[in-house]
């Protein structure tokens, strides 16, 4: 009996280390689908090399993100929510096209400053420029760097959502961000048909974050409705000054 009850643990141990297994490498493959990676190697001598690396921020890749991070820190739904609220906090979402970049500069020192000209955001048939960007891309550098680069989400003058039916986007980098380009375009592709960003916005570190950004812009329209109340004050008292002296001068008359 108790080698039958030992067995029986074995296999269910061994059960579940398989499934966190297949887990693991499921959402290991998630992020892949949205880490784009390429190596450039000088033409010349053959040694020198520039590693490039942009993440796409989808939907899918935010949750398989916090996913891998809770399994890996063993983490509690609690503290995955927190990490995943901060996350949002990040990256403005609602606002923004956020994207990663690093790079691996095993060349000549890169002069990126001001980087908002250096990259490229291509949504349908037209280029877009980044709305805001790690300012640390402007100091030279050898060996690594990496920050944040966000692109507006919707059209400045229409309010018109930039990624509304558009299937692919396609961030671009200058040629001039190194000589080991060799004068050629790095470009990087992400298929975003099927992305779906309000489906982050679903549980408890949504609410948080929704919370959050309401009572920000509560804030917001508060300040605005005093300026407003001001300015009104202003027109009322020079309306009352005016009518006075209109009332003066009928009375001479």
């Amino acid at each position: 009996m108790r080698r039958n009850i030992i067995g029986l643990l074995m296999f269910v141990c061994l059960i579940t280390a398989f499934a966190a297994t297949a887990n693991a490498a499921a959402t290991d493959q998630v992020l892949s689908r949205w880490e784009k990676k390429t190596r450039l190697l000088d033409r010349e001598d053959q040694v020198s090399n520039l590693e490039i690396k942009a993440t796409y921020y989808s939907t899918e890749y935010i949750e398989a993100l916090v996913q891998s991070e809770a399994n890996k820190n063993l983490w509690t739904q609690q503290e995955a929510d927190e990490y995943k609220y901060r996350l949002l906090n990040t990256l403005h979402l609602e606002e923004m096209i956020p994207i990663r970049i690093e790079f691996m500069n095993n060349g000549p020192s890169m002069h990126l400053g001001p980087f908002d000209v250096m990259a490229k955001l291509m949504i349908g048939s037209k280029e877009y420029k980044m709305a805001d960007y790690d300012k640390r891309f402007n100091f030279r550098f050898q060996g690594e760097k990496e920050g944040l680069v966000f692109f507006n989400r919707y059209d400045e003058k229409t309010g018109k959502d930039l990624l509304k039916g558009v299937k692919q986007v396609k961030l671009i980098f200058s040629p001039t961000i190194s000589p080991i380009t060799d004068g050629r375009r790095t470009e990087f592709i992400w298929d975003i048909a099927n992305d779906d960003p309000n489906k982050l916005f679903q549980g408890r570190a949504a609410a948080k974050y929704e919370t959050d950004r309401l009572l920000k812009r509560l804030e917001k329209l508060r300040a605005d409705k005093a300026e407003e109340a001001k300015k009104m004050a202003a027109i009322d008292s020079e309306i009352s000054t005016i009518q006075a002296r209109l009332d003066e001068l009928a009375a001479i008359q």
